[in-house]
């Protein structure tokens, strides 16, 4: 039976092994991290794991439940209602629901009720490639109007895309503004999806299940190179080891990808690849001795504070999961050569704890229990105008070699949902290819 070689053991990767192994192929998968996850991958707090980077589903996100229901652990599903609100001008407004819009004083009522309608208006929008000749920015202010879109929509844009937020296709704040009102309980409030364990968890039951099929995983096993012949992948090498390979599949980030490919390929697909570009993301994770307040996620609305969101994890987890302990995120997309992303450790808490006093002047580096920094060199792809015309095809010129990255699933935008989607696609086309060449010998 032909084998398939997966680099990268995200949900994209474990998706895509999950699917093939079930269908009786053979797998190997290459992670270079010590455990299964990718950027959902985690840690241990007490006794229970932790993303490293905060996640959450929406309820919608059918890819992911369909997966979870597959693999028999649909009683793990915890749905929770999430408290959201915004930092303005120094105060806190919460907006969970449609009466909180309505009471959000830092707008007119009317503009209050323009950016109720506007989003309703957002989420009706089926004919997204209207949109990708248009800037978020553009887009914005034709919808929502000066007063909503410099308030509420700008500082966001500003604080997760900094010196790009100007360049961002409509597209991406679209599919932001769709995701997050179809996530809504009856009474208008919003609900959000977790995974009981974590998703740690998950990702180690896929990699039980693909294992227990048959397949194979490498952790700590970075791929160093591949060897073609006649446009054709057929070995992946490690620093450990070489396997044999019938079709190899690429979940890395695109920069990556390339390295790999450009000894095989022509420089004009190389640069195709490199054509997208990516943010990186730094995120602070506190362990803290009592909570900051009583909301989920805070939009902070503050042009001088450092981090675009303040996500206390344990306003929708609860602390008993960690031992008593408060989770802070606070997480920050940024180019790679930027001075918070390259801080120190130390530095970078000493820094974010000023910053949280500015919020809550009643904190202090004493309530910090513990503290975890994590990196991530390629986050977020940068979703500019025409963003379809840069996406490279999953099928590359070497023919049984398939590139399967978050930077593809466009019009979406990252996530563990669509991950689980890019797996199963680039699966079924890996199981065509491979019976049409077995039925050809």
């Amino acid at each position: 039976m032909s084998r398939v070689c997966i680099v990268g053991a995200g949900f994209t990767g474990l998706s895509a092994a999950y699917e093939l192994a079930s269908a009786g192929y053979p797998v190997t998968i290459f992670e270079k991290d010590p455990a299964v996850g990718g950027l959902a991958g985690s840690f241990r707090v007490g006794n229970q794991m932790l993303e490293k980077f905060y996640h959450h589903w929406f309820n919608s996100d059918r890819y992911i439940m369909d997966l979870v229901r597959k693999l028999d652990v649909e009683d793990k599903i915890l749905f929770r209602e999430s408290r959201t609100g915004m930092y303005y001008s120094h105060r806190f407004f919460k907006l969970s629901s449609p009466m909180d819009v309505l009471r959000f004083k830092p707008l007119s009522f009317p503009n209050r009720i323009r950016l109720g309608l506007g989003a309703l208006a957002a989420r009706r929008i089926e004919n997204w490639t209207n949109l990708e000749s248009i800037t978020a920015r553009e887009w914005l202010l034709q919808l929502f109007g000066k007063q909503v879109y410099e308030v509420v929509w700008e500082p966001l844009l500003i604080g997760k895309f900094g010196k790009v937020s100007t360049e961002v296709s409509a597209v991406w704040f679209w599919n932001k503004l769709k995701l997050r009102g179809g996530s809504r309980a009856k009474g208008g409030a919003e609900q959000l999806v977790y995974f009981k364990g974590g998703f740690a968890a998950l990702a180690e039951r896929m990699a039980e299940e693909i294992v227990r099929l048959g397949g194979e995983i490498r952790t700590n096993c970075e791929v160093t190179r591949l060897d073609v012949f006649d446009q054709r992948a057929v070995r992946v090498h490690s620093h450990s080891e070489t396997v044999e390979a019938d079709a190899v599949i690429l979940t890395t980030p695109l920069p990556i990808a390339a390295e790999l490919l450009k000894p095989h390929t022509e420089p004009d697909y190389i640069a195709g690849l490199g054509r997208i570009r990516y943010l990186s993301n730094i995120c602070l994770v506190l362990e803290l001795d009592r909570s900051l307040s009583d909301l989920y996620w805070v939009n902070v609305n503050d042009p001088s504070f450092p981090f675009v969101g303040v996500i206390e994890h344990t306003n929708f987890e609860p602390a008993s999961s960690y031992g008593g302990r408060h989770i802070v995120y606070l997480s920050k997309y940024l180019p790679r050569e930027a001075e918070l992303y390259n801080m120190p450790h130390e530095d970078l808490l000493d820094f974010s704890i000023n910053a949280l006093r500015r919020m809550f002047p009643d904190f202090s580096k004493e309530s910090v229990k513990a503290y975890h920094v994590w990196r991530a060199d390629y986050s977020q792809p940068i979703i500019e105008k025409q963003y379809s015309a840069l996406i490279p095809d999953v099928r590359t010129p070497i023919e049984n070699l398939y590139l399967a990255t978050m930077a593809q699933v466009y019009p979406e935008d990252r996530g563990t949902n669509y991950a689980v989607r890019g797996g199963l696609q680039v699966a079924s086309m890996v199981k065509a290819r491979l019976a049409e060449v077995a039925s050809a010998i």
